[in-house]
């Protein structure tokens, strides 16, 4: 599913939509450039899941947990350099667990995604306009 946004309200929309839906045992990985949104996406799903704390991006923690209507766990692995990293961590727990997760950057991580997660790629196209983003929400198992 493709959908257009013009605003960050707008794309904070979509995360809340889509954290509003989610089940036990989801998995998302947002992928996009520095300052596309996925910030913006992040802090939606969190309303959606009814967490009530600030979200900032986990850059250099990895993994954030917060709280809601379901654990959320979310992850940033842009300064992940070895997969191992991935393992000292125990993101295994985390990926089959009672909770919700959101990777930031998971093509970077993309042989630990299981086949059933849901990509989500934020892009800009500053000819649409400096606030515009297309957002493309897939499964890479439907491919």
């Amino acid at each position: 599913m493709i959908y257009e946004t013009y605003s960050e309200e707008e794309t904070r929309q979509i995360g809340f939509n889509i954290g509003k839906n989610a089940k036990r045992g989801d998995i998302y990985c947002l992928v996009g450039d520095l300052g596309v949104g996925k910030t913006a996406f992040s802090k939606g799903l969190a309303k959606g899941l009814e967490i009530q704390e600030a979200i900032t991006s986990p850059t250099f923690t990895i993994v954030n947990e917060y709280k809601g209507r379901l654990p959320l766990y979310h992850f940033d692995v842009y300064r992940i350099t070895d997969i191992d990293e991935m393992y000292e961590i125990g993101y295994e727990e985390y990926f089959f667990g009672e909770g919700i997760c959101l990777v930031e950057w998971a093509n970077l991580i993309e042989e630990l995604i299981p086949e059933d997660a849901i990509w989500i790629n934020i892009k800009k196209d500053f000819n649409k306009g400096e606030n515009y983003r297309k957002i493309n929400i897939y499964s890479k198992k439907d491919d």
